[in-house]
């Protein structure tokens, strides 16, 4: 349902995942949602992808929620908000918090509008690679609502707590350099869909299952207690020391650079 409001198509082990909604700027409907959350489980079980690239169709990246579509489906309102229990993530939280849990680098192209629940979207990415062009704003206060889609499990570790404040409080529309001052994005560069794919394929010349550990090692433990931190870093390092790919990254270093990796191991 919906799958083509979120084209998908993997070249070279990256996967280009847009959303297609041009007309309404890519505004995000419940079918939107799904289409998501589906592509989301979808990279989850392939092996064969290395890295994934996030961005919007047609000069935008989404204008945010879609409140009057919504609006005329309450009964599908509460199937975005529905969760059996408190700390588990709805399906308006896994379309944010579910790029942080993939075991692949997840980097944002943003163009044009990012709004609202795009840009909750997009902090769920590793990084984020704006153009010029691109304006965000945390706009739910406007419509008198709270930042509910998992942004803040991102937003809470990349600017000051004042400054997260001042922007969810003002719903204040930011520019692109006004976004990079805040933290809110990576890079500002005139081409961002060629500078995600040179650091997709940058990345990819290192181990996947290093990758894996890498960014579930800092996601679960930047917060963390030391002990937390200590714990899981040692039991990660033991699965990479037993991989194949440990050493075939040997192999790279000092015999053939050209050696390719195997895909990731499962448990990642």
């Amino acid at each position: 349902m919906g799958m083509d409001l979120v084209t998908f198509e993997i070249r070279q082990h990256i996967a280009y995942v847009c959303l297609n909604r041009p007309e309404k700027m890519n505004a995000l409907n419940f079918d939107m949602f799904v289409a998501i959350n589906s592509t989301i489980k979808r990279i989850a079980k392939d092996s064969s992808v290395k890295a994934v690239i996030l961005s919007g169709a047609q000069g935008n990246f989404s204008s945010g929620l879609d409140v009057k579509s919504l609006s005329k489906q309450p009964s599908k309102a509460v199937s975005l908000l529905f969760k059996w229990l408190p700390g588990n993530a709805n399906l308006a939280q896994r379309v944010s918090i579910g790029w942080q849990r993939l075991p692949v680098p997840v980097i944002a192209v943003i163009q044009g509008c990012c709004f609202g629940g795009g840009t909750q979207i997009v902090l769920g990415a590793d990084m984020r690679i704006a153009e010029p062009s691109a304006k965000f704003s945390i706009m739910e206060a406007k419509w008198g609502l709270l930042p509910d889609m998992a942004g803040l499990a991102s937003l809470r570790h990349i600017m000051a707590k004042d400054k997260a404040l001042q922007l969810t409080y003002s719903a204040q529309i930011l520019t692109a350099d006004d976004a990079l001052k805040y933290g809110l994005v990576s890079e500002v560069t005139e081409d961002a869909m060629a500078r995600a794919e040179a650091l997709a394929t940058q990345f990819m010349q290192t181990s996947p299952d290093a990758i894996a550990a890498i960014k579930h090692s800092i996601n679960r433990s930047w917060g963390a207690s030391v002990r937390q931190l200590l714990s899981r870093e040692s039991l990660s390092q033991i699965r990479l020391l037993i991989g194949k790919n440990r050493v075939i990254a040997a192999i790279r270093q000092t015999k053939n650079p050209e050696k390719s990796y195997q895909p990731r191991q499962p448990w990642w």
